[in-house]
């Protein structure tokens, strides 16, 4: 019988379980199976902590009857898929609760990761002697054995605070020793949130979020151009969702609505001729506002299909600092690298650099027809020391400079918690480093990992400053998105310093207000300076932005101005001869070049209504509408969450890989997490 992913003799061959002809059955069927050798070394990985935890303390908590009950799970039918996911998180979390730490538990694919969670919940429910909330029963030695449960720390026996998700939970965490609100770093940042909560007694955190003070509505008289760079990183949707499913709401400038919108694909027409992408303007009504109207520009990076990729030269630069010693960081980045090797081939080359005190060259450039080399020596990291991350970029570059290939894709990929504490740490000097680097042809991806000391403003300085993206991975199948199914889109830049300015007619429009990209905001004038840095496009990439307009004739909801002294004040809604709502501009260069293109698209408003835009139109506008109840913001209308739900469940389209149902999830999530008086106004 073919070994499946999930089939229990994995875990008895990773443990060393099986005589040997049923060793070499395995191993014969494991050759031919990424997916299982890969399940093999998660298997190895948890046993190899669990053994290290359970050496150093007593094994203690599971009653008679709570080991029965989950013994007796894993012979019900309905959890044949992930009874070894739950016995490993059982022991896990023993291990934890025992003093050890804590673990955030993933798993790769979403639908078995449900079934686990829903597993748990059933366990908890059946097995806990004081309420349907915990699953260990107090130690007898008299030490403190806290457990943590959806973002809560709560002595065992305790219900948590009401009005709380407290038996839906995504993640358990458990309290170590000594340390009752320890793991809570795992779920991250407590601080001012969009939407009003409790976090009265909830450790603090050193994660950082530069602040958002969001556009305002601008009157097209006075402001009728609006310039911006695009920008396709996603970290913010991934980190709000790390923070839902740990029953926590996110704090407001961890939301970046344009991020939100740009973790999803959408199915705009690819571009004509030879430019590298399209671009596609669709209005409606704006579903927060009856009186305005939701203008969508959408542009679609040209797909390259793999074949016709060029070779690639990549530098992974790894922390291996102190900071990143946790199962959701420096495991987690070796696990993900290892994804993205696997789909690499003999054109490809790469090399392995890694800071912590000092930095150092683990693997020099290798031909990826050598993939054992290179696995081996990403397996052989290890965490430790203080962080000096200029000095592991200085060397990365001029590894991935000496080994750059002419029209091939050359790229340092930075994996870290952006925790830098020695060496460079200055803001403004780290990003002026990696500008200065990025001249040479080398570009950048940041991916940040872990939770409680993650730094978000640097990590996405240091992708924007250095002509890449930003992506946050919170688990393995947020790698496998970013470095596998859009491999194309991280790694291969087919545009650079992407501009965009919409000029406004004022004979159509009184004023309009841009939905995110605070921090990518241009003057006018950049748009035509070529020395002006912007944002950058991979292959297959899709960017949304969103205007709320006003039409000619509605009052601006900004203050007013006061009348010019020297020259004419400009009349509102001034007749112009045209019926143009706006006109999009564009301007961009090829990834080698140095000269600016411009492309120029106007739009006139076919004065469509809400219910015949298309599903990406009103997905888009349901996500900017959750985003903007999440932050609390001022222009929300009548956003709540039930009407970002609504909108949304009715334009998920084609969604085979699940990302819209997912993020059904998550808005339902915050809804149950919102105090209960403010779950329908959604403030």
């Amino acid at each position: 019988m073919k070994v499946h992913p999930d089939d229990p003799r994995l875990t008895a061959y990773a443990l060393g379980e099986l005589d040997a002809s049923e060793r070499a059955a395995i191993e014969a069927q494991l050759a031919d199976s990424p997916e299982c050798r890969r399940a093999v070394e998660e298997i190895r990985e948890l046993g190899a902590m669990l053994e290290e935890g359970l050496a150093a303390e007593p094994a203690l908590l599971l009653t008679d009857a709570q080991r029965s009950a989950v013994v007796a799970s894993a012979d019900r039918p309905h959890r044949r898929l992930a009874w070894r996911w739950i016995a490993v998180a059982v022991a896990a979390s023993v291990v934890a609760a025992a003093g050890v730490g804590s673990l955030w538990m993933v798993r790769e694919h979403r639908a078995a990761k449900s079934e686990l969670l829903g597993n748990v919940r059933e366990i908890l429910a059946e097995t806990s002697a004081q309420s349907n909330h915990y699953l260990f029963s107090e130690s007898t030695d008299g030490s403190d054995r806290s457990v943590h449960f959806a973002g809560y720390n709560s002595p065992v026996g305790q219900v948590p605070p009401t009005g709380r998700s407290g038996n839906d939970p995504v993640a358990l965490f458990f309290g170590g020793k000594g340390k009752p609100a320890s793991t809570l770093q795992a779920i991250g940042y407590v601080g001012d949130s969009g939407v009003d909560g409790d976090t009265a007694g909830a450790p603090t955190s050193t994660e950082a979020y530069a602040r958002i003070d969001e556009n305002p509505f601008l009157d097209v008289a006075h402001n009728p151009l609006s310039t911006f760079s695009i920008d396709v990183d996603t970290a913010s949707y991934s980190n709000v969702r790390r923070f839902l499913n740990g029953g926590q709401l996110p704090p407001k400038d961890a939301v970046r609505i344009e991020e939100l919108l740009n973790y999803f694909v959408y199915d705009y027409p690819q571009p004509a001729g030879d430019a590298p992408f399209g671009v596609d303007v669709e209005i409606a009504d704006c579903p927060w506002n009856a009186e305005h109207r939701l203008a969508r520009i959408g542009l679609a990076g040209r797909d390259v299909p793999a074949a016709s990729r060029p070779a690639s030269n990549l530098v992974f630069l790894i922390d291996v600092s102190g900071s990143m010693n946790e199962p959701n960081k420096l495991p987690l980045v070796k696990r993900s690298l290892r994804l993205l090797l696997d789909r690499l081939d003999e054109r490809d080359r790469v090399a392995l650099v890694v800071y912590a005190g000092n930095s150092g060259l683990v693997l020099p450039s290798t031909s990826c027809g050598d993939k054992a080399s290179i696995a081996s020596a990403i397996d052989r990291l290890d965490a430790g020391g203080s962080t000096n991350g200029a000095e592991g970029i200085e060397l990365a570059y001029d590894v991935a400079s000496k080994g750059k290939i002419p029209g091939g894709i050359n790229r340092v990929i930075l994996a870290t918690d952006g925790d830098f504490n020695v060496g460079v740490t200055n803001e403004g000097d780290l990003t002026r480093l990696i500008e200065e680097k990025a001249k040479s042809g080398v570009f950048l991806s940041a991916l940040g990992f872990g939770m409680g000391n993650i730094k978000d403003a640097t990590l996405q300085k240091l992708a924007d400053r250095g002509n890449g993206n930003y992506a946050y991975i919170d688990s393995l199948a947020e790698a496998q998105k970013v470095l596998v199914e859009q491999m194309g889109a991280t790694l291969q830049t087919i545009a650079k310093d992407v501009k965009i300015q919409v000029e406004f007619n004022p004979a159509v429009v009184s004023g309009y207000r841009l939905l995110g990209y605070e921090k990518r905001m241009l003057r006018q004038e950049d748009f035509n300076d070529d020395a002006k840095d912007a944002g950058e496009i991979g292959a297959g990439h899709t960017v949304t932005a969103l205007y709320e307009v006003v039409p000619a004739g509605k009052t601006v909801p900004t203050p007013a101005v006061d009348p010019l002294k020297y020259q004419p004040t400009p009349i509102p809604g001034a007749t112009t001869g045209s019926a143009d709502l706006l006109t999009v501009k564009l301007r961009y260069k090829d990834p080698e070049g140095d000269a600016s293109r411009l492309l120029e698209q106007p739009v006139v408003d076919s004065g469509s209504t809400l219910d015949r835009a298309s599903d990406d139109f009103r997905f888009a506008a349901a996500v900017a509408s959750f985003a903007m109840v999440l932050r609390g913001s001022p222009n929300k209308g009548s956003s709540t969450f039930d009407s970002a739900r609504d909108l949304a469940s009715g334009a998920r389209g084609r969604d085979a890989a699940g990302y819209r149902a997912e993020f059904l999830g998550l808005v339902e999530k915050a809804r149950a997490i919102a105090p209960s008086p403010d779950r329908e106004s959604g403030r």
